[in-house]
Order: C-alpha cells, then structure tokens, then sequence
C-alpha cells in the first residue's frame, strides 16, 4: 500500500445517489472520498429510459420521490445543469379493465401523498392522442413528472461534487473492505482509505458490500433493454408507461423514439451487459400496439447496462444493522435515476443530523435478515 488518506466519509459507487450524497455532504463541509471502479453514472444511472416519474410507484418511495422531484425542479442551480429535464408529464396507459382499475387505486393513494393525477377515460384518452392503438382503453397523467437525459446526471453530480471539495476516484475498484471498531478501512488501486462512515451507494455490488459487514440482501442482476429509432416527426412530449411495466417510451427533440421493455443478458463479475435481440423486438411489437405509427421505425441502437433487483422491487437504503456508521442505498430495481438526487441528500441527513423526514422504515436492510418462527423457533425467511 502506497499511501494512506484519512476521510470523514468514504462512499462506494459513482452513481446518481452515491455522487449526490458525495456533493450534499461536501457542501456541508465534509470531506468526502467516492470511490468508483468504472466511471461515474457507468452503470445503472447511465444506460435506463431517463423517467423523472413518481406515477406509478410503490407508495412506500412516494415521500422520498416528491423530495427528489423538488430538486429536479432546482437541479440547474445546484449542479449547473438541468440535465435535459423535461416536465412534460408522464401517462400510463390501460390496455384492460383490470389495469384501469389499478390506475384508478393508484391514484386515489398518489393524492394522500399531495399529487394530483389525473384520469383519461376510454372516451377522452384517443380524442386527446390520436396516435394511441385500439388496445388503449384509458391512463393516468401525473403532469408534474417528465424525463432527463441519464447520460448527463451522475457526471454532473461529480462535477459539482469535486468542486464543492469532494475527491472523485474513478478507475478505483474497492480490493479489501472492513471495519476495525471504530473506522473503515478501504483499499482500492494500493491506496488506504480511512473514515468513520462508509456509504454503501454501490448498485447490484451493494450485496456484496453489505455482506461483507455481515448483512443480507437477496438481488438479482437486471439489465434492463434499451432501444433508440431514428428521428421521427413529432408526435407526442409525454413520457409514456403501461400498467405492469413491460414496455416504456418517450420521444426526444431530435424526433427519436427511446423505448425500453424486457431484459438484456450480462455477467457482473466482468463486469459486462449486452441486450437481447429477442426481447428488443418483442418490447417494439409492444411499442407498436401501443402506437401503430411506430411499425415502420428503424431501430438505430440498443443497450443495456447492470442494475439491482430486490425480491420486493424496493431499494434497501438506511443505516447497518451490524456496524456503525455503514449507510446503505443500493438495489433500485430499475427506478432509481429519478430518485439519485434526493438518496444523496437524504444520506448526507442521516450522517450529518443523524435522521431524515423521509420515512425509511420500508427500506430497512433488516427486512431480509432471518427471524424466529414464533411457533417451531425455526428461522424462515
């Protein structure tokens, strides 16, 4: 090992969340080291559909979402850009009377959390947007929410990091992790790292981190698939979605339609991810039945990229159950880009002020650890 650098905060992973939090925490004076093995926004962050959504979510992220949005709405001013951020609304189309029906349990939830949805009945949703197919019977459009360009984001965040007085490693893939009893200690690329406080911001990896510190968290490697057409003339602003999430679409100013549906294949051990042929075609026959006009679009370009899964599509964000000064925010499950900026601040809340007004609870890494069978005494699951 070369050399030593003493820290207050150390945070593994250069994404949306980790690079937020790495810039919430320096502008509060902090020194902060984010560690990155790739480049920052290189994996989730950077390759998903670019949703600056709160329709449609668990209501267990619904707080933690009007948080984020409200940075969204001053993004340019706290990073210097706004990332492409278009409040164009988002709309989520039916194709049944039993996804119609989730739309309108959805909403009724969205409004207790002060969101104001507003439903498109079978009568009004082809007369507002006639490019719609046959098989749209209704949706829900939540105006507020919109789209960024996922490219730009995380990188953005690092900037305004670093010159908030944050160190930004890229290229520093984390060798050797532990805790002594009183500080972390981190080695990456023969250098030593020392702080009383690690953030675990680490994707899909972030099981791994947090097993490290005697912690379970089942996951699963998702590789959401991406596709791009060529420029198309204009016809829809909106960000659009589906009930039950299988296919996923906006049009860009350039006129290209980015879509997204079913999953790529990749190996996080490499780490590598490539789309699927099969599911790109399929998730465009989805396109098409939703707007017939797509039928004849070239598909310029597919990726994908490596996210995290949890059993339950919820995010395992908090502090340690086994160590102090271990935060957790990991496992997005495909919808986190959205949330990066308000993970980060929220994070820097609970090192700094030791709590957030964001409720957590459902987050809790806990949530997976085994328990006593009150009847056999048996763990379960």
């Amino acid at each position: 090992m070369s050399r030593m650098v003493e820290a207050d905060v150390l945070v593994v992973g250069g994404g949306g969340a980790g690079c937020s939090a790495a810039l919430h925490l320096a502008k509060r004076g902090a020194r902060v080291v984010l560690l990155e093995r790739g480049l920052v926004g290189g994996q989730a962050s950077g390759v998903n559909h670019g949703g600056v959504r709160q329709q449609g979510r668990n209501p267990a992220e619904l707080p933690l979402a009007r948080r984020s949005r409200a940075i969204w709405a001053r993004m340019a001013d706290l990073i210097g850009t706004d990332a492409e951020f278009d409040p164009s609304g988002h709309l989520k189309l039916a194709r049944s009377a039993a996804e119609e029906a989730e739309l309108l349990r959805w909403n009724a939830i969205a409004e207790q959390h002060g969101l104001r949805p507003r439903m498109v009945g079978r009568n009004a949703i082809r007369a507002e947007h006639p490019w719609l197919g046959e098989q749209v019977i209704a949706g829900s459009l939540l105006e507020e929410d919109g789209s960024a360009n996922p490219r730009l984001l995380a990188p953005a965040l690092a900037a305004a990091a670093r010159k908030a007085g944050a160190t930004i490693l890229e290229g520093h893939a984390v060798a050797e992790m532990a805790h002594d009893g009183t500080r972390f200690r981190v080695t990456a690329n023969d250098t030593g790292f020392v702080a009383p406080v690690l953030l675990n911001c680490a994707g899909f990896w972030g099981a791994a981190v947090a097993a490290r510190f005697g912690e379970r968290a089942p996951i699963e490697a998702l590789h959401p698939n991406m596709l791009v057409t060529e420029p198309l003339p204009h016809f829809c602003r909106l960000n659009i979605g589906v009930v039950g999430g299988d296919v996923y679409l906006r049009q860009i100013s350039r006129g290209n339609v980015i879509l997204g549906g079913g999953r790529g294949e990749g190996d996080p051990a490499v780490p590598m991810s490539r789309p699927r042929p099969d599911s790109g075609a399929a998730a465009m026959e989805k396109a098409v039945r939703l707007i017939p006009r797509l039928a004849d679009a070239l598909i310029i370009r597919s990726w994908t990229g490596i996210d995290g899964l949890t059993p339950d599509v919820l995010p395992v964000m908090g502090p340690s159950r086994t160590t102090p000064g271990l935060f957790h925010a990991f496992g997005f499950s495909g919808h986190g880009f959205m949330l990066g900026p308000a993970v980060g601040e929220v994070l820097s809340e609970l090192v700094l002020d030791g709590h957030s007004d964001v409720p957590l609870d459902a987050f809790d890494i806990g949530r997976f650890a085994p328990r006593a069978d009150a009847a056999t005494g048996r763990g379960t699951e």
